[in-house]
């Protein structure tokens, strides 16, 4: 048996990589997804969506709720490594295209890739940052969770505010809080590699994956706020 430091080392390094790399393939996964859902609803099913929309408040709402719940159910599949996560996340990923198409709806095709650009961007410098760093970021990750609770908050407050500039420092904030969240939930993948030793969970996967695509969605949307304000 080969005990050699170096090569163990290089084989614990080879199986963290092919951890990485199978969770950015189910985030590449679900954010391609989107991408789809959300240009055919605003192209190919124009009309049909249309439709929903000027259905009125009612069907938006439902459809938020029917995300929510989604969301809820695929962590609860992926903490339970159930086999019904993956499934669960792609249908939270086609549903949750539909109402980011939505959202573009109202901003110019060089605003949205504006946005698009700067958020893989700065996504994949907060990761790089994330997975090599060797600080702790948990209390770091813990203050911008409690963060982004007051952040909800407030948005909820605003729904009835209607105030732009508070509108505008929701967002500002919030593109703080996920770029940090996105660094964070990185060191949580290499954290959580360590901690199974590296017998991980498809679940675990699957749930981190859901987190990172997450990060990027807000901070997408919420950078499309800020650049978009003239739109």
């Amino acid at each position: 048996m080969n005990n050699n430091p170096i090569m163990m080392e290089q084989t614990e390094v080879t199986a963290l990589n092919r951890f990485f790399a199978k969770i950015y393939g189910y985030v590449a996964m679900g954010i391609g997804l989107s991408a789809l859902v959300a240009y055919l609803s605003l192209t190919v099913f124009f009309e049909a969506t249309l439709q929903l929309v000027m259905g009125g408040r009612l069907v938006i709402w439902l459809i938020m709720l029917a995300e929510i719940a989604l969301v809820m159910f695929a962590s609860t599949a992926a903490a339970k490594n159930s086999p019904m996560a993956l499934p669960l996340f792609i249908a939270y990923s086609a549903i949750n295209g539909f109402t980011i198409s939505i959202v573009l709806w109202f901003y110019v095709q060089e605003t949205i890739l504006l946005a698009f650009v700067t958020a893989v961007g700065m996504f994949a410098v907060m990761a790089i940052i994330g997975a090599t760093t060797k600080k702790n970021l948990s209390g770091m990750g813990q203050a911008l969770l409690a963060a982004l609770v007051g952040i909800i908050i407030a948005s909820v407050v605003n729904m009835f505010l209607q105030s732009s500039g508070m509108s505008f420092i929701i967002s500002l904030i919030s593109v703080v809080i996920f770029a940090g969240l996105i660094a964070y939930d990185n060191q949580r993948i290499r954290y959580v590699f360590e901690e199974t030793g590296g017998e991980v969970q498809e679940g675990w996967a699957i749930s981190l994956a859901l987190q990172l695509y997450l990060d990027f969605v807000n901070l997408f949307l919420n950078l499309l706020r800020i650049f978009g304000r003239r739109d």
